[in-house]
């Protein structure tokens, strides 16, 4: 009987959830999709072919049930689809608005590969987790029984919080350092309302401290505490700092007002969301509002800073991209809603400079073409000659990626060993570092990534360091005796 609930990508087309007019979403910083009805979370969902070889679950960080959890919500058990869907994902209602999908589980979906369109398993898992918590099936973490080992964890972002999340539920005692006044990382300070709605982040850390985890914010790691201290109070530590350290810009005119960084622009407008006075944002500084802005990169972090720019009232808003569409790294999805927004991406161009007295008021740009394939088999972007030209900014918004800070140095560690990147050096397998006891995850590992990859890593490393901690305390015991 279920299975005539399933397979109907035949005659049922695919179908997102309806997308706010542009017009209207430029207004406010609210999320851009409406949530599904019931009727059609079950309709969408029962399009789901129950193939044998799952390539979205295959293609997800987290291996996630997509299969199951799609045959209960089109057969109206969505709390038994919950459960199958936390029981992988330690944040399913993060990961339903914010995963590129069309990267991930979607773009693998076979019977997207046959002609039907793929399944909107990012649209189902969002409806399951938001109806997960109105309906109370989202419980504070309640340990079947309280150790006394505690777990240090720097860093409240995905990874971190997922780790806390893990260990918490094996009755582990758990603080989360973070340098921020509220948890959640980049979830909170870097991904935009519309993308991702704050109280939902907020949520989910309020459930996480009513479980139990202990939150010490506005603490600055080598400033506030030190790394030793941290290392005395317990019994494993976690870095899970991400990384912040944005990559620069050189060319004359490089160190000119009004060109700023992505992470520090989007902080701003997060912070303003929050009710915050922000005094840069106050200022014009980190202000798009009556301005002509040039965002620099072709990343998820750009297509946040182009689409907050419309928002806040820029006059217009240019991305420069060094290569042309197709091998842009940021989501197609996401391209789509900022030109529909009216954004505007010029192709095959890279900044050279910057013009402007004291203030900046252009980009010169070189026009590229793509030549020969480098290493990883990508087209390099070449400059045609005497192809310059300049582009009038107000604002520039630099969006090149991110770096790791050199915690060995911060935090007085050099025993801390890193990579050739500055990344810090962990076992694949057991996430310990050079220093024992030390584990390691996410972006200050792996370098700049996704959430959902963070989420992973911090899940995997509860295992590691709840092992960790198990073997030690089997060490003393056969010693005592």
């Amino acid at each position: 009987m279920a299975q005539q609930r399933m397979l109907r990508f035949i005659d049922v087309a695919r179908d997102m959830p309806d997308k706010r007019p542009a017009d209207a979403r430029r207004a406010d910083f609210h999320e851009i999709y409406a949530e599904y009805a019931d009727a059609k979370a079950k309709e969408q969902a029962s399009r789901c072919s129950q193939c044998g070889v799952p390539y979205c679950q295959t293609h997800c960080p987290l291996h996630n049930n997509i299969p199951d959890w799609l045959r209960l919500t089109a057969e109206g058990r969505l709390q038994e689809a919950y459960e199958i869907s936390q029981a992988t994902n330690t944040f399913p209602e993060i990961c339903g608005r914010i995963c590129p999908q069309d990267r991930l589980c979607e773009g693998n979906c076979v019977i997207e590969q046959s002609g039907h369109g793929t399944v909107t398993i990012g649209a189902v898992e969002k409806y399951i987790t938001d109806t997960a918590w109105e309906e109370g099936w989202v419980q504070p973490i309640r340990p079947a029984q309280e150790r006394p080992e505690s777990v240090g964890i720097i860093g409240a972002g995905p990874g971190g919080l997922a780790a806390a999340d893990m260990l918490r539920r094996r009755g582990f005692q758990v603080t989360v350092y973070d340098r921020y006044d509220r948890a959640g990382g980049l979830m909170t300070y870097g991904i935009p309302g519309f993308k991702l709605e704050k109280d939902v982040v907020m949520r989910r850390n309020a459930q996480l401290e009513e479980g139990g985890i202990e939150l010490v914010l506005n603490c600055n790691v080598g400033e506030d505490i030190s790394f030793e201290e941290i290392r005395e109070k317990h019994d494993a530590v976690l870095i899970a700092t991400g990384v912040y350290k944005s990559r620069e810009l050189g060319g004359p005119g490089a160190g000119l007002k009004g060109i700023v960084r992505a992470l520090d622009f989007l902080t701003a407008s997060n912070r303003r969301g929050f009710g915050d006075t922000v005094p840069e944002f106050e200022s014009g500084e980190l202000n798009a509002e009556g301005k002509r802005v040039v965002v620099i990169g072709g990343g998820d972090t750009a297509m946040d800073c182009v689409r907050t720019a419309i928002r806040e009232g820029a006059t217009s808003v240019k991305c420069l991209y060094r290569r042309d569409r197709a091998n842009m790294p940021g989501s197609q999805r996401e391209v789509e809603n900022a030109e529909e927004e009216g954004v505007e991406f010029v192709w095959l161009t890279a900044p050279k400079g910057f013009t402007g007295s004291d203030h900046v008021t252009g980009v010169r740009v070189s026009k590229m073409r793509l030549g020969a394939p480098d290493a990883t088999g990508r087209q390099s972007p070449e400059e045609i000659e005497g192809a310059d030209y300049t582009e009038d900014a107000d604002l520039v918004i630099k969006a090149l990626g991110f770096e790791p800070e050199d915690l060995p140095k911060l935090w007085g560690q050099p025993g801390l060993e890193v990579t050739r990147w500055g990344t810090i050096k962990a076992d694949f397998a057991s996430k310990q570092t050079s220093i024992p006891g030390v584990f390691a995850v996410g972006d200050i590992v792996r370098g700049a990534s996704l959430v959902v990859w963070a989420i992973r890593d911090g899940r995997d490393a509860a295992e590691a360091i709840a092992a960790h901690i198990d073997a030690q305390k089997k060490g003393a015991s056969v010693a005592a005796e």
